[in-house]
């Protein structure tokens, strides 16, 4: 999804919100609940929201997880957007199943509740999800990593830097899932990936399996990275590319490799695309990253708050899929024929920077 239809789909959930607006003493209040409030993707995406609230008159209260994974503490935000009268409720799931039980009790009370990031499990769960096509997002990197093999390369040995290990989180699964299809872009046959390649039962179904050397949790954290990536290297001495399930892990695989003198030979890409990840690869110590917008979907969700408030009309989720697309693109100051990307100097602009 371009910049253009972005626009187009918040001037849609906005629609004459603006004109039909409430008087001063019908105040409307509404909840952002992210999974942390340190990682700089729930950053932008709280900045976006209260921008957003702001414009669109708005009372927004955020709340978050004291650590990623924290669903007490989530659930305790809801009780308390519940009984505060909120509108709208705006949820980065730490859990995506534990947390249903919540959301129910909040749409039982009237109140529109979106998702954003990934899904609720099961999806209609919450009445719509603002999110970025995770598969596309690590496609994207995985396609321009098998660009950069076939010229360079030939024999890659990938290793995967996730928030927890294998399938753990859906977006781990989402994001491995595109990269390894990425990845056999060039291999006739290959279908998606949808397990973990390590399982017998999946390499005749993933032709990129031989590419991955292995999986590792790493907390989404720059420490974790570096860890991870420590031990992978240790395990595996031929690994040459580093997927790192968001910039701050793709740092700390990059402190990694720099503490054994190999920041030159092994190629970090990642996803999430913040404007701190950005500078990263305008820096070279990521070579690709996968642009996403978390600014976005807060702004997004808070104008489907509004609309709905004024008219009760709900979100519409994109044509052939079960959520609303809120975009992605690659970025790279080193472009490969066959892989739509921009570079760092346009990404800073888009990401806010």
């Amino acid at each position: 999804m371009n910049s253009k239809a972005i626009s187009a789909l918040l001037l849609a959930l906005v629609g004459t919100v603006v004109l039909g607006r409430p008087t001063n003493a019908e105040q409307i209040n509404a909840c952002l609940i992210t999974r942390t409030d340190t990682n700089p993707f729930y950053i932008k995406m709280k900045a976006g929201a209260e921008k957003e609230a702001a414009e669109l008159g708005i009372v927004l209260k955020t709340y978050a997880g004291k650590v990623d994974g924290d669903n007490e503490s989530q659930v305790a935000a809801i009780e308390t957007c519940i009984a505060d009268g909120a509108r709208g409720i705006l949820i980065a799931p730490s859990d995506t199943k534990a947390i249903v039980p919540s959301v129910k009790k909040a749409r039982d009370a009237g109140i529109l509740v979106i998702a954003l990031g990934r899904p609720l499990d099961p999806i209609d769960a919450a009445d719509q999800t603002f999110a970025t096509d995770s598969v596309e997002a690590g496609r994207l990197v995985g396609s321009w990593v098998a660009a950069v093999q076939d010229n360079k390369i030939q024999e890659g040995r990938s290793a995967v830097l996730n928030f927890g290990q294998f399938a753990s989180y859906d977006v781990d699964l989402a994001r491995d899932t595109g990269f390894q299809t990425g990845l056999a872009i060039n291999e006739a046959g290959t279908v998606s990936c949808d397990c973990d390649c390590r399982q017998t039962s999946c390499k005749d179904r993933c032709k990129s399996c031989k590419k991955v050397s292995d999986y590792a949790a790493t907390g989404g954290t720059t420490e974790g990275g570096r860890k991870a990536a420590d031990d992978l290297l240790r395990m595996d001495p031929a690994i040459n590319v580093i997927f790192a399930t968001n910039e701050p892990v793709a740092v700390g695989a990059y402190q990694a490799l720099e503490a054994i003198g190999k920041q030159h030979d092994v190629v970090i890409v990642s996803t999430d695309g913040e404007c701190a990840g950005i500078s990263k690869v305008d820096e070279g110590v990521i070579s690709a990253t996968s642009l996403e917008f978390p600014d976005r979907m807060g702004a997004l969700g808070v104008a489907a708050i509004r609309k709905w408030s004024d008219s009760g009309e709900k979100p519409k989720q994109t044509e052939g899929k079960n959520f609303i697309d809120t975009g992605v693109s690659l970025v790279t100051n080193k472009p490969v024929n066959g892989v739509p990307s921009i570079d760092t100097k346009e990404a800073a602009a888009l990401c806010g920077n």
